[in-house]
């Protein structure tokens, strides 16, 4: 059973020993996915049923900031929707859980039931567990937007399947429930305050049965009342149905979600739905996942690190989520149901993660959907009003600092997805990146735009509510420091754009811009610095705990985030030497050669949560995730190798084998790109820095759309953790001296093809070799 499956990925391998290679490429990929990876240790992903960027993720519920926590021993039901990898309780609508007997206890402590991993089963789209305090089999499974559940009783005439509309992973407002007949059960759940937001939402179903049920009841306040069909209010709501399993032991419901009404959900579950068949519904779950996972077929290495790879491109996969009915109708930022014409609306944002790159995979696996996520957050400003940076459902949560918006939407941008809407995206971002939201707006946006506009930094000493609006959720007010990098990242990204779109004065306003990152670095201590409103610098200063003037880091793991100019941060560190023995000093770099593992998991990281206090890298969070490539700028691509692959023993196919919060396949993302030898560094640069891959061949089936798409093969025969080291590279037959590749020749497919061996070459060495930097300063 995967559940028992714990089998470190060579977490004690030295890079001085080959890693044994398969002789065989995976047949299914779908058998080698483990989706309890990453339910320990605050990964924060689920285990459940869910078929890509759908609407519905039926998963069980122990407990934990994701819903189910692999350390606990109970379940208090199944419930209808999950995200993967969030760093706070989120999610977790309806409940749904079978119990036997006399329904007199209807708080989910007073019926939970123990459960046992020996007991217990999930691959793509489907999952099983045996209850043990009932004797019940529990299985469920999914379409796009409803969700299955298969319940096996014991013999009893009391099998009952309670619905709690008073319960979810995040704050429940108020919610009704009504039982319509003897088949049926619908309702509404208003919810939200995700990371103590002020978002909300609100999501209406309607579950049918595969025959009658034999009683019911509903309870207001945890009180049980046998016979009562309808329940509503803000405190505790829910029913129940009955059923006689002396007989007929399975009870098959299906349950059809929507945000914009149970007209809706009842839409979508006439649409997606037809018999009771819970067998044909999920073996239709497992062929949309191996279709989705043959996306990149890969050979070489051990079956465990295979594993890791598909289950990462598996959770990298999960969001963004449909957000719109069968019909296309959905609830915009306004709080109004919209029609979509032209795409497929989708929700569940998060920019400041996403970005980086899990942005980009999609944009090469799935530009459609790369496409419609894109015109779903332009559909989110214009029916809000501006520009999300972490959208819930269908509210801005303020959740996470910068401007992550403009790099996400100028990636795609740049890879044509835009098509027909660049004018209205760019005025958009433009708003956006100038100005703030109308004190009316839920949205905190760039909150310290006004002093960065007037200064060319965010200050430090701001205070909310007077120096800055605050509306909610985080702030950049709050982390000034890392709010100027993130800004002028944007703002580089921007430069793009408008120059692209032919706005000539604004794109040497936002290029300019770009640079304002230097006007917090401090050359005396070659470190970025807080400034004051005068403009003095922060005094005292320890860069390794800044006061959290840096959002979820401190100076050290933002000294990287420059990637609109690498190269000139690279000058400011006292050029390349310098710089490569900085990176050598943060990632540990001697003990690296020697002990990978133990490295990452002692001198990187203590914790998932360990973002302040440390001078290391920190590869269980975003802001440094890039760090690793920096060493191409100082002309040291063979350290960049070793560094990936110490990062890489992070990922396991145990429970606790995700590094840090998955936060919506960002983490998995960066293992499936650094597995291919390719990072995107830069958000709209359309480049990719070049690596050694992990495995000996992946095929990857770039998506088809707007005349690009093909076949990518890349392609490193003698690849292992001690051949790790590019001596040539080749591109459809040339030599690939530099250390990138631009998109557009890889937009089409091609061949990859690397040379390695046991020790650093010359390759990519030589000055000019290093990728670009698309903002650099004047000259």
């Amino acid at each position: 059973m995967r559940a028992a499956v714990s089998v470190f990925v060579a977490a004690v391998v030295c890079f001085g020993l080959p890693t044994v290679a398969s002789a065989q490429p995976p047949v299914d990929p779908p058998a080698l996915v483990n989706p309890f990876v990453g339910t320990q240790n605050f990964g924060n992903t689920f285990p459940g049923a869910a078929v890509p960027f759908g609407m519905v993720q039926v998963s069980p519920d122990t407990g934990g900031q994701g819903g189910y926590d692999y350390l606990q021993d109970t379940i208090y039901g199944f419930s209808q929707t999950h995200l993967s990898g969030v760093g706070c309780g989120v999610m977790g609508e309806l409940p749904v859980m079978p119990t036997t007997g006399a329904v007199d206890n209807v708080d989910i402590e007073g019926y939970r039931s123990k459960y046992s991993h020996d007991d217990e089963d999930a691959e793509p789209g489907y999952y099983r567990v045996g209850l043990q305090r009932y004797g019940v089999n529990a299985e469920v499974t999914a379409t796009p937007r409803t969700s299955w559940q298969r319940h096996t009783f014991p013999e009893t005439a009391a099998a009952n399947v309670l619905f709690n509309t008073g319960k979810s992973n995040q704050t429940v407002l108020d919610s009704e429930i009504h039982v319509v007949g003897d088949r049926t059960i619908e309702g509404r759940i208003r919810a939200g305050r995700f990371c103590a937001g002020l978002d909300e939402h609100t999501v209406y179903f309607s579950a049918t049965f595969d025959r009658p049920f034999s009683s019911f009841g509903a309870w207001r306040g945890n009180v049980p009342a046998p016979g009562m069909r309808d329940a509503a209010g803000n405190g505790g709501n829910g029913a129940w149905v009955t059923f006689d399993a002396t007989g007929d032991r399975d009870v098959v419901a299906k349950l059809g979600l929507s945000y914009t009404g149970v007209e809706g959900a009842r839409k979508n579950l006439a649409a997606e739905t037809g018999d009771f068949d819970f067998g044909a519904t999920a073996q239709k779950a497992r062929d949309v996942w191996r279709e989705q996972l043959n996306a990149i077929k890969i050979s070489g290495g051990t079956a465990e690190r295979q594993s890791a790879f598909y289950t990462a491109l598996y959770h990298s996969v999960l969001h963004p989520n449909l957000a719109g009915d069968v019909d296309g109708r959905y609830v915009g930022f306004d709080g109004k149901v919209h029609q979509a014409s032209g795409y497929t609306p989708y929700q569940n944002f998060s920019l400041w993660d996403t970005y980086r790159p899990q942005n980009q995979l999609l944009q090469m696996l799935e530009p459609r959907v790369a496409r419609d996520v894109a015109l779903s957050i332009l559909a989110s400003g214009r029916d809000g009003g501006w520009a999300p940076r972490w959208a819930l459902a269908s509210s801005e949560t303020n959740i996470m600092t910068g401007d992550p918006v403009t790099p996400f939407l100028v990636e795609n941008w740049s890879k044509g997805l835009l098509h027909g809407y660049e004018r209205e995206t760019y005025e958009l971002l433009r708003r956006n990146a100038t100005s703030t939201p109308p004190a009316g707006s839920p949205y905190n946006g760039r909150s310290g735009v006004g002093y960065y506009n007037e200064r060319g930094y965010v200050p430090s000493g701001l205070e909310l509510g007077k120096d800055c609006a605050h509306k909610g959720g985080d702030n950049d007010c709050v982390h000034p420091a890392s709010a100027t990098q993130e800004y002028a990242a944007a703002d580089a990204a921007l430069a793009i754009m408008a120059k692209g779109l032919g706005f000539h004065d604004d794109a040497r306003m936002f290029a300019e811009r770009g640079q304002w990152y230097r006007n917090l670095w401090d050359a005396s201590i070659g470190m970025f610095r807080p400034r004051t409103v005068e403009g003095d610098w922060v005094t005292p200063y320890n860069p390794v705990d800044a006061g959290k003037q840096f959002h979820e880091g401190g100076a050290y793991q933002y000294q990287w985030l420059a990637p609109q100019d690498t190269a000139g941060l690279v000058d400011l560190m006292g050029g390349r030497r310098a710089a490569e023995r900085r990176l050598d000093q943060f990632f540990v770099y001697d003990k690296l050669l020697t002990d990978p593992a133990g490295t990452a998991r002692e001198d990187w990281i203590t914790d998932p949560y360990d973002y302040y206090g440390k001078p290391t890298y920190n590869p269980n969070n975003e802001p440094d995730l890039h760090a690793p490539y920096v060493y191409m700028w100082a002309g040291a691509p063979a350290k960049a190798a070793t560094v990936v692959r110490a990062a890489m023993t992070l990922f396991t196919t145990g429970p606790d084998g995700m590094t840090g919060n998955d936060d919506l396949g960002t983490m998995s993302a960066w293992y499936v790109f650094s597995s291919l030898g390719l990072y995107p560094t830069m958000s709209g640069a359309n480049f990719f820095v070049l690596s050694s891959p992990q495995f000996a061949s992946a095929t990857v089936h770039i998506g088809r759309y707007g005349g690009q798409g093909g076949t990518l093969r890349v392609t490193a025969p003698e690849v292992s953790d001690a051949n790790r080291y590019v001596r040539s590279a080749s591109f459809n037959g040339r030599d690939v001296r530099r250390t990138w590749l631009d998109w557009s020749a890889m937009a089409r497919g091609g061949h990859l093809r690397h040379v390695v061996g046991s020790t650093p070459s010359a390759w990519g060495t030589a000055p000019g070799d290093e990728p670009p930097s698309i903002n650099s300063p004047p000259r």
